[in-house]
């Protein structure tokens, strides 16, 4: 897989999480009626189901997940260069 699509893969991923973190925010609040709890949990739930998603169709392109976390631990352990990790991270 070459650099160019799997920096491709982890922008997309990025920004459809992004989008989704925040849509689903604003759409709760709306919907929660003043309930911050119930708006907390239709927040979590669509982002984790999101993200489920994204790694599904996008994991075995990016390799990162879509985490700072993941691409330290995958770059510590030899399965990412830090050249990679250092154009992915800022995503």
């Amino acid at each position: 897989m070459t650099l160019s699509r799997r920096l491709a893969a982890e922008a997309l991923g990025s920004a459809l999480l992004f989008a989704t973190v925040i849509g689903s925010g604003l759409m709760a609040e709306r919907l929660a009626g003043g309930n911050m709890a119930v708006a907390l949990l239709g927040n979590t739930l669509a982002t984790a189901a999101m993200r489920f998603v994204l790694i599904t169709m996008l994991g075995p392109v990016s390799a990162t997940q879509f985490n700072p976390a993941v691409t330290l631990v995958l770059t510590l352990r030899g399965e990412l260069s830090w050249r990679e990790a250092g154009l992915i991270w800022p995503r």
